[in-house]
């Protein structure tokens, strides 16, 4: 039986390539604030399936996407945005 404090055999590549193929992602970053043992997760995405969402469907959207990598992991924090708010946030920072 694997030790409990294993690591969960998520990878952010495998989140990310499957993001970006079901919620059609136009940019994925998945960040795995673990260091590098795969139990937590910080992600920005951004789609044009969250375009009139609430941030709530969003995450729920992501969540289902995602839903066993999620129950493998002991930390996941996704920032959803629309295409259009994407490009605002860029412009703002630049």
């Amino acid at each position: 039986m694997a030790d409990a404090a294993s690591a969960s055999g998520v990878t952010a590549e495998e989140l990310k390539e499957k993001l970006a193929a079901q919620l059609e992602a136009q940019y994925v970053d998945i960040e795995d604030m673990s260091g590098g043992c795969g139990q937590a997760f910080q992600a920005i995405i951004v789609s044009p399936q969250f375009e009139k969402k609430n941030m709530l469907a969003r995450h729920r959207l992501v969540n289902s996407v995602l839903k066993s990598e999620i129950a493998a992991i002991h930390a996941w924090t996704p920032r959803c945005y629309t295409p259009e708010q994407w490009e605002k946030m860029k412009e703002e920072q630049s």
